[in-house]
């Protein structure tokens, strides 16, 4: 069994809907860790969850590598990332 399948496999984070690699859609403006503005509608994956579900470290590819960190009420999930 490849890690790739095992990961696909695996439970969700305890207390959340959200888990590492899934894809999102930002429901709120959010400021990224640059300071830029994340606009509503914009949608990144999720690279990190903090303390179990009350915040996401989220990635968008615009601007161009920005990371924010972002509350769950803040979140729709698209789907699971397939890596």
């Amino acid at each position: 069994m490849s890690v790739d399948f095992s990961y696909l496999l695996r439970k969700d984070e305890p207390g959340t809907q959200f888990r590492e690699l899934d894809d999102v859609v930002v429901l709120a403006p959010v400021v990224s860790d640059d300071g830029d503005t994340i606009p509503v509608g914009r949608e990144g994956t999720i690279l990190g969850v903090w303390r179990e579900g009350e915040a996401f470290f989220v990635e968008f590819a615009e601007p161009e590598g920005a990371i924010a960190t972002v509350r769950p009420q803040d979140l729709r999930r698209l789907g699971r990332h397939a890596p």
